[in-house]
């Protein structure tokens, strides 16, 4: 059976796709009647469908592709990989250049604290490594009792057992008894939204001090850790007031708490920083990578580890029971490493900070920005998936396009 795509129609792939594939956060019996759309190639910033369309692929896969589809570079450096060394394992005190290579790139790409990496395949396995971190990190510190982890409603931290426990979506935890002990949630920083009469400054101050309410409500000696996006992805681009980081920040010193970042989606160049928590001014001990690590190349993903954090696990910890078969792979490192160096070679942060973010900016001050406007942008953004068929294909995706824009003032890291 031929996988290239030659010789069928788009018929045939989703009359195929419909016995045999489940996607995922998929309505399969709606999906079923109304056909999946077969993306076929992509080259730029394009993608293109077996139907022929061609569409402006605005999203970058899934907060991916950060330097667009088609780069030579990276599909070369995955073949000379394979051929040199397609796979080997990182158990047994065994490792491989490519993982080293990239170890070493993003101790100097990432914030200074940071000089140790563990591997995954994505960023949900980030999050339930940074879970595993987190309690080993206060047991070897004899505190045990510090395991709860606060995190925010509609937060998305992945689908695993773990990172959808972290993450604040009601609907996942409702098709799986989640979230698993031991984890709270706390008010998203949704001014628009919650903010009532107050200025956006005011409730960020605010909505910040829910950590603090939390704390106390559990007891301080309870709590381990804080989770939480610089800005909020796919709970609807919800931007926190520029007072609430800091607030955070001051609370997890006052209590002597780990913080950490969870950059799959803002890191690598998404707000015109490396990294979210650059550009909004936090001190995480903790980050979670995926996405445009490798632009989506290839699935790899991981978890910066702080040195306050790494001292104590190495010098105290002994073995690390955990690890994945493909952690430190090494041809998604090698594509990884091939991606960040396109990235620092083209300066493409920079140029996201220095000219993409004022055009985005200039074109949004146009706009009407309401709060219904941004009530609806979250509910565009996030839409049950049988609207977003019929929005992709008629006048209703003006409106996502349109509310996404007016609430975003994230910058797509999209500058090819």
């Amino acid at each position: 059976m031929s996988s290239s795509g030659s010789g069928r129609s788009t018929q045939e792939w989703q009359r195929l796709d419909a016995a045999h594939y489940l996607h995922p956060f998929t309505d399969h019996k709606q999906l079923a009647g109304a056909g999946a759309r077969i993306i076929t190639h992509a080259e730029g910033v394009y993608i293109y469908t077996s139907d022929g369309q061609k569409i402006l692929d605005g999203m970058a896969g899934l907060w991916c592709v950060a330097i667009g589809y088609g780069r030579r570079e990276l599909a070369e450096a995955a073949y000379r990989q394979m051929l040199e060394l397609p796979y080997y394992n990182n158990f047994f005190q065994c490792t491989t250049p490519p993982a080293i290579e990239l170890s070493a790139v993003l101790a100097e790409v990432t914030p200074a604290q940071f000089q140790h990496v563990f591997f995954t395949s994505s960023g949900s396995e980030a999050n339930d490594t940074l879970i595993r971190a987190i309690r080993r990190y206060w047991q070897l510190l004899d505190q045990p009792e510090r395991n709860v982890i606060i995190s925010r409603w509609n937060g998305y931290h992945g689908s695993t057992l773990g990172g959808a426990s972290l993450g604040g979506m009601k609907p996942m935890h409702e098709q799986g008894g989640l979230p698993i002990p031991g984890i709270e949630h706390i008010e998203q920083p949704y001014w628009f939204e919650n903010g009532g009469e107050l200025s956006p400054e005011e409730y960020g101050k605010r909505a910040a001090r829910a950590l603090e309410d939390k704390i106390e409500a559990l007891g301080a000696h309870r709590v381990a850790a804080f989770v939480a996006e610089p800005v909020q992805g796919a709970g609807g681009l919800i931007i926190p007031p520029a007072t609430y980081w800091p607030e955070i920040q001051r609370i997890c010193d006052d209590y002597g708490i780990l913080l950490a970042s969870d950059e799959v989606i803002c890191g690598f160049g998404r707000t015109g920083k490396w990294f979210g928590c650059e550009y909004v001014g936090s001190r995480p001990d903790f980050m979670t990578l995926a996405k445009a690590l490798s632009s989506g190349y290839q699935p790899i993903g991981g978890l910066m580890v702080s040195d306050r954090v790494a001292s104590v696990l190495i010098d105290k910890g002994g073995e690390f029971f955990h690890g994945f078969t493909y952690s430190g792979h090494p041809v998604a490192c090698a594509v990884a490493v091939a991606n960040l160096d396109i990235l620092r070679r083209e300066g493409i942060v920079a140029r996201v900070e220095r000219d993409t973010a004022p055009t985005w900016r200039a074109a949004g001050a146009s706009l009407p920005i309401t709060r219904w406007w941004a009530r609806r942008a979250v509910w565009a953004y996030s839409p049950p998936s049988s609207w977003c068929r019929k929005s992709h294909r008629g006048a209703s995706s003006s409106r996502v396009v349109r509310s996404v824009f007016v609430c975003a003032s994230v910058v797509r890291a999209m500058a090819w």
